[in-house]
């Protein structure tokens, strides 16, 4: 498939390209991996993955595509190995004007953050033209634009076009709930009521934790303790390995025990073991799409 050589040809360790928004990943082993979203557009050109948001399991492949629409907290492996794909970054002021010419909108709730399915022809084509200017330079500031409305264009019109139109909606059941999320993301250290949280998405607190939950497969509670536990893997890991007690407490557990306990229960060793362990691993940690 040319979008697999593309790829191998492309990619980088760091994922960036020369097109803004684009990222091209190339894995070569299969580590259990924890790590944040951003809304996205995944193709998988080879191998495949499974991911878990909360208690709910998906799977994607070659040929296939994943459609994040807000930032959640995940976890997951690849399968098959190495594996290539592409992500591209999901702005709602570029889906927006498409709404304008896209079949009317189906009522719907809130529907979970990631979604997964064939990718289908048209769009393997319209992202394989995309990662093609790579080799020519000189038509990315004209023609990429293009492709991406055209990428876009093609999921909006697809099976997950509703998924991809709540990103662009104001006023989207989504939008409502990304208030939330954005304010858990950037406040997790802070005490949290979950009336407090849906004021802030502009709902009742019943409808709230009612679309909170199907957005993120989690409560309001669960994915705080979530990205609690995740930066707090990250600072071990990075920066303060040898103060548990510390970082618990600034990632917002007053309790050591507390948070020993529950770190052991996400990443299956109590967080002294659990970072040396992955400071003793071989070789660095390999960044890869969701």
């Amino acid at each position: 498939m040319e979008l697999e050589t593309l790829i191998e040809r492309h990619a980088r360790p760091d994922m960036r390209t020369r097109i803004p928004g684009l990222f091209l990943s190339r894995v070569t082993g299969s580590d259990h991996e924890f790590s944040m979203t951003d809304p996205l557009l995944v193709v998988m050109a080879r191998g495949g993955k499974r991911l878990l948001l909360g208690d709910r399991m998906y799977e994607y492949r070659a040929g296939e595509c994943l459609i994040v629409t807000t930032g959640v907290p995940v976890s997951g492996h690849f399968f098959d190995t190495p594996a290539l794909g592409l992500g591209l970054t999901l702005r709602p002021e570029t889906i927006t004007p498409l709404l304008l010419s896209a079949p009317p909108a189906r009522p719907s709730a809130a529907r979970s953050a990631l979604a997964t399915g064939p990718a289908g022809p048209a769009l393997l084509d319209a992202v394989t033209r995309l990662v093609r200017l790579l080799d020519e330079p000189r038509d990315v500031e004209v023609l990429a634009p293009l492709y991406e409305r055209e990428i876009l264009w093609r999921v909006l019109t697809g099976p997950h076009g509703e998924s991809l139109r709540q990103i662009a909606l104001a006023d989207s059941n989504l939008s409502h709930v990304n208030r939330a999320i954005g304010w858990l993301r950037a406040n997790y250290a802070e005490p949290m009521r979950v009336d407090d949280l849906a004021r802030r998405a502009g709902m009742s607190a019943s409808a709230f934790h009612r679309h909170f939950r199907d957005v993120t497969a989690m409560s309001p509670l669960q994915f705080q303790k979530r990205l609690r536990l995740q930066e707090a893997r990250s600072l071990l890991l990075l920066a303060r390995p040898d103060d548990v007690a510390g970082v618990g407490h600034l990632v917002g557990y007053d309790s050591p025990s507390q948070f020993s306990r529950e770190y052991r229960r996400l990443f299956g060793a109590p967080p002294g073991a659990d970072a040396a362990r992955l400071r003793s691993a071989a070789g660095p940690l390999e960044p890869s799409l969701p």
